[in-house]
């Protein structure tokens, strides 16, 4: 099973310390989603773990098998300083294949249905394809033309 697998990465000591300290001190944004997950968001095939250690970062929430990153932001965040280090550890997190969604601390407790819609959404678009570098994911090729409507390879 994906999930009971270690993550295929390099994961630095410091990050996976800091991980277990992690999991015992949730926030409580954190552990209201951390129930959600498990609750009231199964999803066939995925399962998320909490606090992972991903090379010399920790994730708050990730389905491996998705490849999916889910963040809880405080206002740390928000300044200028929170802002660059998440670009570089986003960026990190990308260069693996991981796709990771940002929620404020504020939106999982305010708004929850609309965090838990979205996560839904990036789950069920776990196979499309992942942005590349500059952001932009490749499009999907266009459908074959149907042979009934006149399509190219209707019989005439």
């Amino acid at each position: 099973m994906p999930w009971n697998e270690p993550p295929k990465t390099f994961v630095a000591a410091r990050a996976q310390t800091n991980a277990k300290k992690l999991r015992r001190a949730l926030t409580e944004p954190e552990k209201r989603l951390w129930w959600h997950l498990r609750h009231r968001l199964p999803v066939e095939g995925s399962h998320f773990r909490r606090q992972v250690a991903l090379g010399p970062y920790v994730a708050d929430f990730c389905c491996l098998s998705a490849r999916l990153i889910v963040e809880v932001d405080g206002e740390q965040h928000g300044f200028e300083a929170g802002s660059a280090y998440d670009a570089r550890r986003d960026a990190y997190l990308q260069s693996e294949g991981f796709r990771v969604l940002r929620f404020s601390n504020r939106m999982v407790l305010r708004e929850i249905d609309t965090v838990l819609d979205t996560i839904h959404a990036a789950l069920a678009t776990s196979d499309a394809p992942l942005p590349d570098s500059a952001g932009q994911a490749e499009p999907p090729p266009p459908p074959a033309p149907s042979p009934q409507r006149g399509g190219a390879f209707a019989e005439r």
